[in-house]
Formats: C-alpha cells, sequence, structure tokens
C-alpha cells in the first residue's frame, strides 16, 4: 500500500509538471512574431515598405517606426494590439489623415513622429488637435498642407475652437398625401399645430404633433370651397382662422373649445374682396389686425381690426391694383407694410399713429412684376427677399432712407422666396415651377446668401418653421404634389 501511494504520488507531480510545460509552451507558441518586411529587437521595430500596419508584434517592443512605407491611410484600430508603445513614428509617408482616435488607450506614449506627411488640418483631423492639448506625449512640428485658411501654419498651433465643423442639412422627414398653396404653424394653448391651405379639396387641414410616435397627425379641418389662404391669430386666448376663398366669398372662424370645434362667426365683405391672394396678421399698440391683400382689379387691399367682439373694415388701401402679397414689418421701431402687386412697383406704407392708419411713404424703384415680398433681419440690418416670376428675384437692404439691392437670384418660374432663421443660421428658400428648390444660407464676409442645399418639391407655394421637442422642422407646400416636411439637421463633420 505504501509503495502504490508513492508511485501515485510521482506520477500526479509528473503530471503537473508536464501540464505546466505544456502552457507554457503554448504561450510560447501564440506569442506574437515580428512581421514580415519588418525588422524587429528586443524593444524596437523597424518596418520599411510595407502598405497597412501589422495587427502584432512581439509584447516587448516598444518602439514602432515604418520607414517609407508609402502610407496613403491608416485603418482605424490599427495599434489596439500594441497599447505598450511608447513611440508611434510614422514619419515621411503620404498621409492626408489619420482617423479618429487611432491613439486611443495608448497611454503610455511618450512621443510621435508625424512630419514629412501631407497633413490637411480640416475638420477630420479636428479630433488631433484635441488630442495634442490632453496628451503628455510629444508631438513633433508639422505644418498643415491645407485647407488654404490654415496651410502653412503649424498643427501644434491650432486649437480645437480653431475649426468650424458643424454644418446643417434640410432632410426629407415626412411627405403628405395632398397638394397645398399655403402653410402656416401656431401655437394655441400648450400645444403646436400647422394648418395648410388645400384648393383643390376646399379643406383648411390642421395637423398636430404626436409626442409618442414623433410625427404630424391630423388633428381638424375646416371645409370651404377654393382654399387659398388659411391663416391663424390668437387674441386673448381664442383661435380665429381667417379663411380666403377665390369663390363664395372668404370667412372667419373660432375655435370652439367647448364644442372641440370650429365655427363659422363671420363672412368678410365680398365688396372689397374679390380675389384674396394673401393675409398677414399683426399687432400694433396692443391692438389686432389682420390685412388681405386683393388681386382682382375690381377689389382692394383692406386692413381689418379687432374691435373685441369681430372684425370691422378699418383702412382701405390699394384700390383696383391687384396686390398679390402683403408684409408686415417694423422699420426704424415703426409698422410698416409693404404690398406687393402686379401693375406697379411695391409700395411701402407707413403707420401714422396720429390717425391711426397706414400713410403710402415710398416705392421700391425698378422692381415690377414682384409676385411676394418677406423680409429678415442679420444682426440689427433689415433685408427684404422680393420674388418674381419671370425675371430675377432680388435682396434688398434698408439703408436707413431706401431698399437697395445686395443680390440677384435667377428666378424663372419662382413664386415663393421665403427667409428662415433658425438659431444663428440664416437661410433663404427659393422655389420654382420649373427647378429644383434652391436653399440658400446666409455669408456673414460675403454679406450674401450663398447655396446650400436642393430641395425636390414640386410647385412650392409657401414655406413655414415649426420648432418642437428641441427640433426644427420645415413645412413646404406643394401646389402640383406630395406637400413636405424636412428636419432641420445640425452635423457635426469631424465626428465622420
Amino acid at each position: 500500500m505504501g509503495y502504490g501511494n508513492k508511485t501515485l504520488k510521482e506520477c500526479t507531480i509528473l503530471l503537473c509538471v508536464a501540464t505546466i510545460l505544456l502552457l507554457a509552451e503554448c504561450r510560447r507558441v501564440k506569442q506574437p512574431r515580428c512581421p514580415a518586411s519588418c525588422t524587429c529587437t528586443k524593444d524596437n521595430a523597424l518596418c520599411e515598405n510595407i502598405r497597412s500596419v501589422p495587427h502584432s508584434f512581439p509584447p516587448d517592443v516598444f518602439s514602432l517606426s515604418f520607414l517609407k512605407s508609402g502610407f496613403t491611410e491608416i485603418t482605424g484600430g490599427s495599434f489596439l494590439h500594441s497599447p505598450a508603445l511608447h513611440l508611434l513614428s510614422l514619419a515621411y509617408n503620404n498621409l492626408g489623415t489619420l482617423p479618429k482616435d487611432v491613439f486611443k488607450g495608448m497611454d503610455a506614449l511618450v512621443k510621435v513622429d508625424l512630419k514629412g506627411n501631407n497633413l490637411e488640418c480640416d475638420c477630420k483631423l479636428k479630433w488631433l488637435v484635441e488630442w495634442m492639448h490632453t496628451t503628455n506625449a510629444m508631438v513633433d512640428q508639422i505644418p498643415c498642407s491645407g485647407p488654404p485658411l490654415f496651410q502653412g501654419k503649424l498643427i501644434n498651433d491650432l486649437v480645437p475652437e480653431s475649426f468650424d465643423c458643424i454644418t446643417a442639412e434640410f432632410a426629407s422627414y415626412q411627405p403628405l398625401m395632398f397638394e397645398s398653396i399655403s402653410v402656416e404653424s401656431f401655437t394655441f394653448g400648450m400645444d403646436t399645430f400647422v394648418v395648410f391651405a388645400q384648393p383643390f379639396t376646399g379643406t383648411c387641414s390642421f395637423l398636430e404633433w404626436d409626442h409618442v410616435e414623433t410625427v404630424f397627425r391630423t388633428y381638424d379641418s375646416i371645409q370651404s370651397t377654393s382654399t387659398v389662404v388659411c391663416k391663424p391669430m390668437v387674441i386673448d386666448n381664442q383661435l380665429f382662422i381667417f379663411v380666403a376663398q377665390l369663390f363664395g366669398g372668404s370667412h372667419i372662424y373660432k375655435r370652439d373649445i367647448s364644442a372641440n370645434k370650429f365655427i363659422k362667426i363671420q363672412d368678410i365683405d365680398i365688396l372689397k374682396i374679390r380675389k384674396p391672394n394673401d393675409i398677414e396678421t399683426f399687432l400694433i399698440d396692443g391692438e389686432s389686425f389682420f390685412v388681405i391683400a386683393d388681386s382682382s382689379k375690381a377689389g382692394y387691399t383692406t386692413v381689418y381690426k379687432w374691435n373685441g367682439y369681430g372684425f370691422y373694415s378699418h383702412q382701405s388701401l390699394h384700390l383696383w391694383y391687384r396686390d398679390t402679397d402683403v408684409e408686415y414689418l417694423e422699420i426704424s421701431g415703426k409698422p410698416h407694410l409693404i404690398l406687393a402687386s402686379s401693375s406697379q412697383r411695391p409700395v411701402v406704407y407707413q403707420w401714422s399713429k396720429s390717425l391711426k392708419q397706414f400713410d403710402r411713404r415710398t416705392d421700391i424703384p425698378e422692381m415690377e412684376d414682384v409676385f411676394a415680398v418677406k423680409h429678415f433681419k442679420v444682426k440689427s440690418e433689415l433685408f427684404i427677399c422680393l420674388t418674381r416670376f419671370i425675371g430675377d428675384s432680388k435682396v434688398m437692404r434698408w439703408d436707413g432712407a431706401m431698399f437697395k439691392e445686395v443680390q440677384t437670384m435667377p428666378s424663372r418660374g419662382s413664386m415663393v422666396f421665403q427667409p428662415v432663421s433658425i438659431g444663428n443660421w440664416q437661410y433663404a428658400i427659393l422655389g420654382s415651377d420649373y427647378s429644383l428648390t434652391q436653399v440658400y444660407q446666409w455669408d456673414l464676409k460675403r454679406g450674401q446668401f450663398v447655396h446650400f442645399q436642393d430641395l425636390n418639391i414640386q410647385a412650392p407655394r409657401a414655406f413655414s418653421l415649426v420648432s418642437i421637442d428641441n427640433r426644427k422642422f420645415l413645412l413646404a407646400s406643394s401646389f402640383r404634389g406630395k406637400t413636405q416636411i424636412y428636419e432641420h439637421l445640425m452635423i457635426d463633420l469631424s465626428n465622420n
């Protein structure tokens, strides 16, 4: 029995030793070898004339150099298997950029040699500048080969704020299965709504935002005939909708909260308003007004005022001038109206505080056949966009006494030239019946609009911006196709 136990113990010891030796051999066999085309010593590895970074090196290598390897790019994660590197030399290759976070996790780095490459110091390389300001590793002085703004400058002297990497786009979000000729967004109570005028079905279609499904859904409608404008206005927490029709007169509706529906409360004088084309709402000294631009030969543009019970005719402006658009704006802090007409140049009216009416002030010279006028501000300067169906549309600036031309836009077939402001971004959207819709962005340095994006909208007639849940949507009416909703998306080019 004693002899047997001794033998068993010896066998067990031998088995354990064999296992340990086998495991050690396995570990030794699995250790990565020096890659082909590289020369490795105990601490260093030198690679020449290779076209990609090998994915494994011996674990004792602390210094890694690629000599004239002719790299054009390095893939992300190239050094994930070498976290202990102290030196990563990529000097004198053909690198134009580096993948983001290529040095991530390499906390042991002491020096990075990138000289002799042609690095483009653009948004794709912003991460490197950020990394250089936080790492303990030393990076040699590297001149930028481009872009022109940074060409010749040392990347070491740049800071993350040097890069302008935020851009944007209007991305298609939700098509709506109807044609429309006008669109308005408004807030009533705690909710945001949009309303479209549909001329072919004779409908004001109201949509609300579904916070769960994150889409615009049907809310309500007002049935009418040949509808061209559905204009909302909230007065003393009451919602009114001015519905302009080509036939059958125009009407005013009010939202009955108890019945949860729209009810007609008033007709608009059909003798004055024969062929309405646009409605504008505004406040002056706390009083509520709306004005209808009439485009018929026999009617005339009229201002209406709220008296606490209804709306009454306050002032007749243009008699028989065939006005196509009316824009309310403040010039030098004073209320003004600009009327666009198919029979004469745009006319500027100024509010008289003593008479409590609009007086004709001037017209805009050399601008016949203007279909619509819309205004916007850049900082404290006032501009207007003038839409022309035939000829060129224009951007003009108020110089203190007159509107002066700033920019001309080719615009054959255009019936809407709409400025839109989103944060610090100022856009102007030029729609056309014959080509793609052109989105322009204001360039502060040039003091003009520059082309930004194209949108495919059939016969656009109006644009409106709505902000919901910290998101921005552009509503685009289409006279001969699907009404479109776009989302304004911010894009950080340094993340690409």
